[in-house]
């Protein structure tokens, strides 16, 4: 198990956003932009959903398919070169503070 743990510490965290961004705004969320994940979860796939729809009448329905593999591909890039701000928020990571020890069981 801690060969896993240690090859999943290895693993670059851009290559695993874009791959993420297949669900576009999960990457973002993994990268700790919460504001823009669930902005793109929520408000940027109904819009996406909305364009591809209402081209579809103008270009006999080739932006069913053109529309969301750019969004998926636009978002994918974002996240890939947003910064990661993994550790960044300790209000996320209470077990790293150095108060904790104060709330951890210890054997006896």
């Amino acid at each position: 198990m801690k060969e896993l743990f240690d090859a999943w510490r290895g693993v670059d965290r851009n290559k695993v956003a874009a791959l993420l961004s297949v669900l576009p705004g999960l990457g973002h969320l993994y990268k700790h932009h919460y504001v823009d994940g669930f902005a793109i979860m929520i408000v940027g796939n109904v819009l996406m959903v909305f364009c591809a729809l209402w081209l579809s009448f103008a270009t006999i329905g080739m932006s069913l398919i053109l529309v969301p593999v750019l969004w998926v591909a636009g978002v994918a890039y974002a996240a890939y070169e947003a910064s990661d701000l993994h550790g960044a928020h300790p209000w996320l990571h209470v077990w790293e503070h150095k108060w904790a020890h104060a709330f951890r069981r210890t054997k006896h």
